[in-house]
């Protein structure tokens, strides 16, 4: 099989070979089913009503209440699923608009109508409570969510400003809606010339292997065509972007939090120093990210190094071209110190058809894995023939095994994880993946050109993800304090930080200060900064894999099994490692140097 970068335009969804997409029908058999499941959650909700006011009558009345919550939120996250999947496929097909639309809607209806539980649950005194958790073995099992409702305590809202705040939200969710239109659907990319003179149609898919051409003026082509689209666009942007800020400052200041970092992490009870601490401690070794890009512009014989060259390799000669079905097994075997029950894991995804593979018109940009509790888990795709591309399958993998082990070890109430722990998981698959190349490379350029992919991996997960976060807070921050998030402000704060990260030899163009507008992670609310925290773990936990051998898969599994069971912090720390340290941070900013050293030796 091979990858769509040539054509001058991308296929229908209609075209894809069916063995490439993903088969939905094991979640809905068919969109008349989802519509059965959607009238049932719609009679469900009345239902939920009559326990308003007397979940601390008796422990059967509260068990009956947590029984049916958890049944409408399986159904409605199935439901949710599936639409959105649908609606991922072809974003301009207005029937999965609709349906997503609905889904949505539903959603954000079953939220309302469930708000009463959680102020009603804390009104419940401790010692009635302690009663009915001792008495109902069913009971009992909620006991963790019981601590965290007490926690969470000081933050919530009175019955009827939780259903008030519930509508609200759904009102102001439309900028990240928006925002996933335009960029998805709407924004319409340049075509430029391959080094054959031929065609190429842009798209969210074909960038990234644009910007590692060996050929620098379509490098250049591409990388200025991407950032003028966005300069064109540049208030619309500006104006979703600030949208999204002012919803999640309203949020804190509603749930009486300092800041919306503060309501972000908090419900994870994720201490803000972890945020912190990573932005020290990368900002403290910017040096090595100066030397990379020193040794690449030696390397590519540059007189100077520009933004668009920073993603080729410095190994020009080697191709690492790899078809879907040479990654399937590559990342298989890779995953081998897992053992064989994780690997038939793996197999089972791919045997049946939980990847939706090749990129088509109007299909989501980037990829994902996804799942609802009680359906198995898929992954989305836009695959390109290249080594990023397999460590991108081995990343969702990652997700999907981690998200199939939890919801099928944990009650609902526990069948979810934090994305703190989610990006542990994927990119420990990325670790044993880098490891697995090393080994099993003999040909000397290509073990090069190894290495620096996994440090250009790293500096797009480390160093890059904690340029991010800086910048997310930072503008949270301004817009708390009356700063207008104007197009002006926004370049010119992202410029600021490109500058710190990217260091003094690299040259910034006039659109490299728009390149926020691209960044979707912006509308998911402090998510980019558990990148780098989860690389930062996963590196010590696949070394402890590799050494250690079964008692660390042992523990491993126990972790990928945990769900929301108990806090992240304490399943990490379970898993064995310790994220309130800076400890592992800079413990894998040492394996980034210690394999720059290799790469600059083996240059030399």
């Amino acid at each position: 099989m091979t990858s769509n970068s040539k054509g001058k335009e991308l296929p229908n969804r209609s075209e894809i070979p069916t063995n490439l997409t993903w088969e939905l029908e094991d979640m809905f058999e068919t969109n008349d089913k989802w519509e059965e499941m959607f009238r049932v959650v719609q009679d469900l909700l009345p239902k939920i009503r009559l326990y308003k006011g007397k979940l601390s009558s008796s422990s059967a009345n509260l068990i009956a209440a947590l029984t049916l919550h958890d049944e409408i939120l399986t159904k409605m996250g199935q439901l949710y699923t599936y639409a959105h999947m649908r609606n991922d496929e072809d974003t301009t097909n207005t029937f999965y608009q609709g349906m997503n639309e609905r889904a949505s809607s539903l959603y954000a209806k079953v939220q309302s109508e469930i708000s009463f539980m959680t102020p009603e649950l804390l009104e419940i005194p401790q010692d009635k409570l302690e009663v009915f958790l001792n008495e109902s073995e069913e009971i009992n099992e909620y006991r963790h969510m019981f601590d965290e409702l007490t926690r969470m305590k000081p933050h919530v809202r009175s019955s009827e400003e939780e259903a008030l705040l519930a509508q609200i939200l759904e009102v102001a969710g439309s900028s990240s809606t928006s925002y996933g239109m335009l960029n998805n659907a709407d924004i319409k990319f340049p075509t430029i010339l391959d080094e054959n003179g031929n065609e190429i149609q842009i798209s969210h898919g074909r960038y990234g292997s644009l910007l590692e051409n060996s050929d620098r003026k379509i490098r250049k082509e591409a990388y200025e065509a991407v950032g003028t689209t966005y300069k064109q666009h540049v208030h619309t942007f500006a104006s979703l972007l600030n949208g999204q800020v002012k919803k999640s400052n309203f949020v804190a200041t509603v749930r009486k939090y300092q800041s919306a970092r503060e309501a972000a992490l908090y419900p994870n009870n994720i201490p803000e120093k972890v945020y912190d601490q990573l932005i020290d401690t990368v900002s403290n070794n910017l040096s090595l990210l100066y030397r990379f890009y020193d040794l690449k512009k030696k390397a590519l014989k540059l007189d100077s190094i520009h933004l668009y060259d920073l993603s080729p390799s410095i190994i020009e000669d080697v191709q690492m071209n790899i078809s879907y079905e040479e990654a399937k097994e590559i990342v298989l075997q890779s995953l081998a110190p897992f053992g064989e029950d994780y690997q038939a894991r793996i197999q089972s995804v791919y045997d049946n058809r939980h990847i939706d593979v090749l990129e088509n018109k109007g299909k989501r940009s980037g990829a994902y894995s996804t799942g609802a509790y009680g359906a198995k888990p898929y992954i989305l795709l836009n695959w390109q023939d290249n080594i990023r591309n397999v460590y991108t399958l081995t990343h969702e993998l990652g997700h999907n095994v981690h998200r199939y082990l939890t919801q099928t070890s944990q009650p609902y109430s526990y069948g979810r994880y934090s994305i703190f722990v989610a990006e542990v998981a994927s990119t420990t698959n990325e670790a044993l993946l880098t490891d697995y190349l090393l080994k099993n490379t003999s040909d000397e350029r290509k073990q090069l050109y190894i290495l620096n992919y996994y440090l250009q991996g790293f500096v797009g997960t480390v160093f890059r993800q904690t340029m991010f976060a800086e910048f997310e807070h930072s503008i949270h921050i301004a817009e708390q304090n009356g700063v207008a998030l104007t197009p002006e402000f926004l370049c010119n704060e992202y410029r600021k930080l490109q500058t710190k990260y990217y260091g003094p030899d690299v040259v910034l163009s006039e659109v490299s200060q728009y390149e926020w507008a691209r960044i979707p992670h912006f509308y998911m609310n402090y998510y980019v900064y558990q990148y780098a925290t989860g690389f930062s773990a996963a590196t010590a936990l696949s070394k402890q894999l590799l050494q250690e051998g079964e008692p660390a898969v042992s523990r491993y599994m126990e972790f990928l099994k945990a769900g929301s069971s108990n806090y992240p912090i304490e399943i990490l720390k379970q898993a064995g490692v310790d994220m309130t340290s800076q400890a592992p941070i800079q413990d894998a900013l040492s394996v980034f140097e210690a394999r720059l050293t290799q790469l600059e030796s083996m240059l030399s």
